[in-house]
C-alpha cells in the first residue's frame, strides 16, 4: 500500500473574557480542516501549527470546554496568537472573533 500524505487537522478554539477555559468552536479533517483554515486566514487570525495539541484537541465534542490537562498548552498558543496579532493589526483577535458562532 502507498504511503498516504497526512491529513490536515485543525481546530478552532474560543475564547470569551468571562469563560473559564476557551471551547472547541470547530474542527475537523481533510476537506473541512482547509476549509476552517481558509476561513481563519479571511478573517486574518494568527494560524499557528501544533499537531500534538491538534490531535488531543480533535478528541473534544464541539463546544466542550477543554480539560484541565490542556490549560497550559492552550494558554502557550492563545498567548502567542494575542501577542502576534497585536503587533499585526494593533487590534484583538477577541475584536474579529466577536459574533462568529459554531458552524460560522
Amino acid at each position: 500500500m502507498a504511503d498516504q500524505p497526512p491529513r490536515t487537522r485543525a481546530v478552532a478554539l474560543r475564547y470569551e473574557a468571562n469563560a473559564g477555559a476557551p471551547r472547541v468552536l470547530a474542527k475537523g479533517q481533510g476537506f473541512v480542516a482547509e476549509r476552517l483554515l481558509a476561513r481563519a486566514e479571511e478573517l486574518g487570525l494568527p494560524l499557528r501549527a501544533e499537531p500534538e495539541l491538534v490531535e488531543l484537541l480533535l478528541q473534544l465534542e464541539l463546544n466542550q470546554v477543554i480539560p484541565p490537562t490542556l490549560y497550559a498548552a492552550v494558554a502557550e498558543v492563545l498567548a502567542w496568537a494575542y501577542d502576534i496579532d497585536r503587533r499585526r493589526t494593533g487590534d484583538s483577535v477577541l475584536e474579529r472573533m466577536k459574533g462568529i458562532k459554531p458552524g460560522d
